[in-house]
């Protein structure tokens, strides 16, 4: 199956729509493509805050936010993150089919 950058946009948008109202609301602000200084500051902070992740409060879980944000502005990122996400799923749900299966 072919990956498009309009597949990584969908994920976003279905994502975004889980989130809390206010949430929600400050991604949908973010995104706007008149946005885009504040949206490439706030991902960078987000990356170098990822890279310190042996601090408290700082961690991993900043890189991919941050590369989520920058993808906004530079199409060509949009692709990997989206294989980069599905080759999450894939290998969350088989651990997660091993996991439940009962031991014999």
């Amino acid at each position: 199956m072919d990956v498009t950058a309009a597949d990584w946009d969908s994920r976003v948008d279905r994502l975004s729509a889980k989130l809390p109202d206010r949430l929600r609301a400050g991604l949908d602000w973010l995104r706007e493509p008149s946005r885009r200084p504040v949206r490439i500051v706030a991902a960078a902070l987000f990356m170098l805050g990822g890279v310190f992740s042996i601090l408290p409060v700082l961690g991993l879980w900043m890189l991919p936010v941050g590369l989520a944000l920058i993808s906004q502005d530079v199409p060509g990122l949009k692709v990997p993150l989206e294989r980069s996400a599905r080759w999450i799923e894939r290998t969350w749900e088989r651990l997660a089919a091993r996991w439940r299966k009962p031991s014999a």
